[in-house]
This record gives C-alpha cells, structure tokens and sequence, in this order.
C-alpha cells in the first residue's frame, strides 16, 4: 500500500456521520438537511436532452483534450464572463468536474524531491478549506500548511500569516474564490501581492472558481472576480503559472454530470493534458455534448442564481436574530457563528443537538479546517449549505431560531 494513504484524515461528512451516530432526530420534524454542499435545484430540461441527443458517441473512445466543440464553448464563455481571449486547443482542457481536477493538478506540479531539508515541498491552502486540498498534496508527496481566515476581513484567508520562508519551499498555492466556506471574494490587490510572490518563489497557483456564478449582488462588478481576470487586469496575459478551475455541477445544478474546465498558462496545460492521456481521464462524449450546451446558455444560470438570492434574503436575516452570521459575497454557504450560551459555543455539540431536537443537520465549521498558528478557525462556527427549496431553507433558519432561543 501506499503508505501516503496513511496521512489522509476522514472526510468532514464522515466525521459529521460518526458524530451523529445513536442520535434519533425529532421524529415529529422532516428532515431537512444543510449539511452537503450539493445543488438540489432541478437540472435544467435542455441540458438532459442535450445528453441524451449524444448517446450515440458512447460507442467512440474520447479523446483526452476534448471535443473542439467544447473547448469552445469553453473558450466563448470566459470570453462572455470575463471578457477575455483563450486559445481553445492550448489555454483550456475539459476535466470530470473540478474536483479530480484539483486533485490531479498536485499530482502533476509538485516535485517531492525538492526541498527536503524543509520536510518537503509545501503546498498552501486557505483554512477552512475543501480537503481535497490537503489529500491532493499528501499523496503528491507534499506538506500542507494553511492560513487562516481573518473574520476582521470577511474571512478571507491571512497570506501574510504565511513566513516567506514556506513560500521559499511552496510549490503549489490554493485559492478558493468565492471561499468554501466563507463565501469570500479576493480583491485584485490580494490576486497582485499573490502573483508577486509566484514570480519570486515560482509556485503555481491553482484558483478554484466553481462557485463563481452565484452571487446576490445586481449591477457592475456584482459578478465575482476571477483568477485568469485579476491576471488580465494586472497585465498578466499570459496567465504565468496560473490555473483557473471551474465546473458545471452549481452553475447549472448538474453535480451528477462531473463536467468542468481548466485554463490558463498553456505550459501547464499542456504537461496537465500529459498526465490525464496517461491517467485515463477523459470525459464522456455524450457528457462533452451536454456540456457544450450547459456552457452555451446563460438563461438557466440567471433563473438559478435568483432562487439562491431568494433564500438568502428570507433566511439571512432570521438567522442574523440569534446568530453572528451576515450575508457572504457569493457561494450558496452562510457561515454562522454558534452563540456562547448554546453548548459552550461548540460547534460539534450544536451540530448534534440540532439534529436531535430540530432535526436539521448542519455541518461543524472545525471540520472544514485544521489547528493552525494554536487555532482551528472553523471552531465555533457551523456550515449551512442552502441547497434545499425555499420552503424547506425557511423552515430551517425558524427551527434553528427557534433551538437557539430555548437557551
């Protein structure tokens, strides 16, 4: 085996599942859950047809850097959304959802021979993170080092708290914008001083974008800012060490489709499409079809993200009551603080009781982080995922004003 295997620690739901073992919620109450981060808004009609319509490419073997239709669509969208102009046969690479694609990205830039007099080569992510973050660098051969989110600056993470002699050993930086689970949005001027510091310790960074089309905010410079843009802004055309990774599963509720993109610096790119020719990482035509389409249309991305903005506006605010919780810049996550009178402020203990009593699961904040610099920056702090109806989001957010204010 492997004995990289070793190092990975249980996924935040499996932690989440162990902790609510034995635990029989209130039977009186449906269920509703905010725990899982997974859209559960309906997929739209065209899309299914769309995959449905290429069923007969299931008898062709695909190719691994994707149909040029769909490089194109690619190509077309971030032209729409950010105003720029890939290359789609070089600067793009169709992935099975953002997910493998992060994962395998360590996989093919780090070097774990480098650096071992410092414990090997770092890779440093945002805390909380998505963990995929730390397992890809693990199994890569790296060390994960973290910083924190700064709650005086609406959670975005501390990259000065990182020492320039980790950045001096970093091969690989994570970037999460709009942030899981805080939904922060980096400012251009955090995207030049994290630039600077590629230029000089030469890591790449990987910007993982897939909650970058739900936003609440109307009007110019509503939209998120992404990675590839702050680069274009900064003068940095040719995207240098930068990898911009996003995905069809919340822009168009389609987590099932495992369809995304990456683009940027087509150095990398090309060394990324190497390693997926060898690793077998091809996407399905019919899904590359279904894609394309999903890709062309912006309607449905419009209609989804005014459902999310409804929840956000009914709900929010009833939980701003009896929580220190405020609305994020985009993502579909609130990340409410646990009053001190409820449980000690434990956001385990929260979790737990919630379930039992209200029969809601939420999902504790520490799991979503590490202890670092003699802090985890989720404790304290519960995940709420609004993925569910309107209705069903509403009754949450009454049932949990409603356990916070038995204490």
């Amino acid at each position: 085996m492997n004995p990289l295997l070793s190092k990975l620690q249980p996924y935040p739901f499996e932690r989440l599942r162990q902790l609510t073992v034995g635990v029989k919620p209130n039977p009186a109450l449906r269920p509703i859950s905010l725990g899982i981060g997974e859209p559960k808004h309906p997929t739209p009609a065209f899309i299914k047809q769309a995959l449905t319509d290429a069923l007969d490419g299931l008898a062709s073997y695909p190719a691994t850097a994707g149909e040029p239709v769909l490089r194109e669509s690619c190509a077309h969208w971030v032209q729409r959304r950010y105003g720029l102009s890939l290359d789609p046969a070089t600067q793009i690479l169709p992935v099975n959802g953002s997910r493998e694609a992060l994962f395998a990205l360590a996989q093919v830039v780090i070097d774990p021979n480098l650096h071992r007099e410092a414990g090997g080569p770092a890779v440093v992510c945002p805390n909380p993170f998505y963990q995929i973050y730390e397992g890809a660098a693990l199994l890569a051969g790296a060390r994960a080092v973290f910083a924190n989110s700064d709650p005086a600056r609406n959670f975005a993470a501390d990259w000065s708290s990182i020492p320039e002699s980790t950045w001096a050993t970093t091969q690989l930086l994570y970037v999460c914008s709009p942030g899981n689970p805080t939904g922060a949005v980096m400012p251009l001027d955090e995207w030049a001083r994290l630039f600077e510091l590629s230029d000089r310790f030469g890591f790449v960074i990987a910007s993982d974008e897939c909650y970058s089309e739900i936003y609440f905010r109307e009007g110019p410079g509503a939209a998120p800012l992404g990675g590839l843009e702050a680069a274009a802004k900064l003068g940095r055309g040719d995207f240098k060490n930068l990898i911009a990774l996003t995905s069809l599963s919340k822009r168009s509720n389609v987590p099932g489709l495992r369809s995304g993109f990456v683009a940027g610096d087509a150095e990398l790119i090309k060394a990324f499409l190497l390693y997926r020719t060898y690793h077998g990482s091809a996407m399905s035509p019919s899904v590359q079809r279904a894609s394309a389409a999903a890709w062309d249309d912006e309607a449905h991305v419009v209609d989804n993200r005014a459902l999310y903005r409804q929840k956000f506006e009914q709900v929010t605010p009833i939980l701003a009551e009896v929580m220190d919780v405020a609305l994020p810049d985009a993502s579909f996550y609130l990340w409410a603080g646990v009053p001190a009178q409820v449980g000690g402020g434990s956001d385990e203990w929260f979790a737990k009781e919630l379930l039992a009593q209200y029969n809601v699961a939420v999902l504790p904040g520490s799991y979503l982080a590490r202890e670092s610099n003699g802090i985890n920056p989720g404790a304290g702090r519960v995940r709420m995922a609004l993925v569910a109806s309107v209705d069903e989001c509403l009754e949450a957010a009454q049932r949990i004003r409603a356990f916070i204010q038995s204490f």
